[in-house]
């Protein structure tokens, strides 16, 4: 168990750099920042040149490999750390040196546990890319086949397990201080962080997530995935077929080769739907780095180390949620809120539908093409402070990933009306879900299911079946010693040591 000397001593050297790009300036200003901590604050800057405009990516950084993880995903959190901040964390480019190909080498014989050269003719030593968790390199295998390998960097392991452990630790000393803090779930935030570093580390799981993807995807043929080859993959190794392609960030590659782009911002589109709304499994990372074009039209995706779930009946919420904002009926979005348990109920339901009434209005009174998917959820997470509503991961995931996708289909197309891309998908989904063959077909399946389970439902039926909720259960956190401080101080040092740090609970408080 790390020291908290040594968890602060980690907080207040990454504290410095914050404070040194300006960082820090959304907590000192905003309203709900405790006037001790403000103080704390002001002198954690002295001295330092702060830039006119914070440079949230650029800090995180030079932190290093797992604060630069930690930004991409508080960058899916704007209602947690600012739209500015999570615009600006967009930029993060999850870019390092390479390793040398010396330090890899031992790295594959480790994992496969035999000789290179009974896998593969030939790697080339260059990578052709270096992230913080992975490099990758093109290789050919003993059969002939072309491939990427994706390797973790030595030590990685180790170097985020330090980190994630400081950021736990930090997260749990601000938490108990309550308020706005306390709504935030930092803890919550970090072990969803957590979870995500662990599913990268493992490569075995990008590889079942890709291949889970490539299964549920059979239905669209113009979007695809790469094969994994299973006998040349390892929890260290990742061996994928190679992609040859163009990027779709290179619009004038695109062009010069006679890409139709409205039809690839369509697929893209159609594709992101299909994961999202009908199997309930999305690709998370749908940035244009990610996604390359192919000859005949077709787009083909990488990387699935961040991947979003959303189970049958928060997709049915939220396609209910949807629809209301679009037709105006405020009403039931609000009851959808209470009934899925992101409003607590000591809230008025018509005070919230008075509040979506002024997310939605404004939307509809734009034309049809104006209109963002996008900025609607966007606008919605904008009220959930007033209604202590509880910060929902899944849906800002899937938002952030639908910002991202309709940022990659105007990029391609800067007149795709995206309601109209999108129609058709969600409107299948909700006749095919929402309709009466679908309740009558649900109805049918629970009775049988009910009456399967009679004389154990006799004898448990508390148990099996508990009040509704419509977030999935809170993953359990590990005990951490919260640091108490006396003299009616109560946390603020130990929580201006992790606001410096920004790790996640200390960026919960920016709002600006």
């Amino acid at each position: 168990m790390t020291h908290p000397v040594v968890h602060s001593w980690r907080l207040l050297k990454w504290g410095r750099i914050l404070a040194r790009h300006g960082a820090l300036r959304g907590i000192e200003r905003d309203a709900n920042t405790p006037p001790r901590l403000r103080r704390i604050l002001r002198l954690a800057r002295f001295g330092a040149r702060t830039p006119e405009v914070p440079r949230y990516a650029d800090a995180f950084q030079a932190i290093g490999p797992a604060a630069i993880k930690l930004g991409q995903t508080l960058a899916t959190r704007p209602d947690l750390v600012g739209e500015a901040a999570a615009h600006d964390l967009l930029r993060l480019q999850d870019a390092l040196p390479p390793v040398p190909f010396a330090e890899i080498r031992p790295q594959l014989l480790a994992s496969f546990g035999r000789p290179i050269e009974h896998l593969f003719a030939s790697i080339d030593e260059e990578p052709v890319g270096a992230a913080s968790i992975a490099q990758v390199h093109r290789a050919v295998t003993t059969d002939g086949r072309h491939v990427a390998i994706k390797v973790l960097r030595p030590g990685v392991e180790d170097e985020f397990a330090r980190a994630i452990e400081t950021y736990e630790w930090a997260a749990a000393q601000v938490e108990p201080i309550g308020g706005e803090l306390a709504r935030l779930q930092p803890r919550l935030v970090i072990e969803t962080f957590k979870r995500w570093t662990a599913r990268e580390l493992d490569l075995r799981r990008e590889a079942a997530s890709a291949s889970e993807l490539g299964d549920a995807m059979a239905a669209e043929p113009d979007y695809l995935v790469p094969v994994v080859d299973w006998q040349r993959t390892t929890g260290k190794v990742l061996t994928i077929e190679w992609i040859d392609g163009i990027k779709l960030s290179d619009r004038a590659a695109l062009i010069e080769q006679g890409y139709d782009l409205p039809a690839l911002a369509r697929t893209l589109v159609h594709a992101f739907l299909r994961q999202a709304i009908a199997e309930g499994f999305f690709h998370a990372d749908m940035h244009q780095g990610n996604l390359f074009a192919i000859p005949g039209n077709r787009i083909v995706a990488i990387d699935f180390g961040i991947m979003g779930r959303i189970d049958r009946r928060a997709r049915v919420w939220l396609a209910e949620i949807l629809y209301g904002l679009i037709t105006g009926n405020y009403r039931r979005v609000a009851e959808i809120h209470f009934e899925a348990g992101y409003v607590p109920p000591h809230h008025n339901v018509d005070e919230f539908a008075t509040a979506l009434r002024a997310v939605g209005e404004p939307m509809r009174g734009l034309p049809v093409k104006d209109m963002s998917i996008g900025m609607m959820l966007d606008s919605l997470f904008s009220i959930t402070r007033d209604f202590d509503m509880a910060t929902q991961p899944h849906l800002l995931l899937l938002q952030k990933t639908m910002v991202m996708v309709e940022g990659v289909a105007t990029s391609l197309d800067p007149d795709i009306n995206m309601w109209d891309t999108a129609g058709p998908v969600v409107e299948e989904w909700i006749r095919t879900e929402l309709g009466p063959e679908a309740a009558i077909a649900d109805r049918l399946i629970t009775d049988f299911r009910t009456l399967a389970r009679l004389p154990e439902l006799v004898r448990r039926i508390e148990e099996r079946f508990p009040a509704p909720g419509g977030a999935p259960p809170a993953p359990p956190l590990r005990e951490i010693e919260v640091v108490r401080i006396g003299g009616g101080w109560r946390y603020a040092v130990v929580a201006a040591l992790a606001a410096l740090a920004g790790a996640g609970a200390a960026l919960a408080a920016l709002h600006w």
